[in-house]
């Protein structure tokens, strides 16, 4: 009971995807600590992340980009669209624009980098917990700037073949909205706005862009030691 006499709220249950075990286990016993979360499960890989999310649905998920058998922005698009209830947290060391928008488009909630200090991440998880959207500043700013120059440019680029909706859905994503506010924003059911989601994510490749980022981000982790 709480001083005021009223029963704790209920913990939030965390899944924690890295594939670095040390990283793994330095997450788990920095959030296992405190008493608002409770560590459900661990993952290293894409199909154990998607399996855990599947046995335990946790409230967050902290997901690594770089993983062993693909990108945690797909293992993201799936837990999410099975359980669109669960909030997704993609940490990575690397600032990479394509894998910040992917992450956003794909239903990601925040994106930080690993940098993040110790009370900071939890911060975010805990604003997460209360239904809020945290993107790192020094990555979101330059893709909210792509994205707007881009739209509202007449010169040919990869997304110039957006249509006028998508193209201001997309705007909307990248500033972390949700799709149920984005449906209220432009005047659309929310159904709708996940089919033109899905069209954006289409159009733009952005699975394959992903993948691309996290294979490159591997590469210079591996070059870099």
């Amino acid at each position: 009971m709480t001083e005021t006499g009223e029963p704790h709220p209920r913990p939030l249950s965390l899944l924690v995807v890295d594939d670095h075990e040390i990283v793994r286990q330095g997450l788990v016993a920095l959030l296992g600590r405190r008493s608002e979360f409770q560590v459900v499960a661990e993952a290293g890989t894409v199909a154990e992340a998607i399996h855990a999310a599947r046995r335990f649905q946790p409230d967050l998920v902290v997901m690594d980009v770089r993983l062993p058998d693909g990108s945690g922005i797909e293992a993201c698009r799936e837990i999410r669209a099975e359980f669109p209830q669960t909030r997704v947290l993609i940490l990575t060391s690397y600032p990479d624009e394509d894998a910040v928008l992917s992450a956003i488009v794909a239903g990601a909630s925040g994106y930080l980098l690993k940098q993040v200090r110790g009370r900071d991440l939890v911060a975010a998880l805990e604003a997460l917990g209360r239904g809020e959207s945290l993107l790192d500043p020094a990555v979101t700013g330059r893709v909210l700037e792509r994205v707007r120059r881009i739209a509202t440019s007449d010169q040919p680029d990869e997304l110039a073949q957006l249509t006028s909706q998508e193209q201001k859905i997309l705007l909307l994503v990248a500033e972390g909205k949700t799709n149920k506010e984005i449906a209220a924003e432009v005047f659309l059911s929310d159904k709708t706005v996940k089919n033109y989601v899905s069209s954006i994510l289409a159009k733009l490749n952005l699975e394959r862009r992903a993948q691309a980022a996290a294979y490159m981000a591997r590469l210079h982790g591996t070059r870099g030691g």
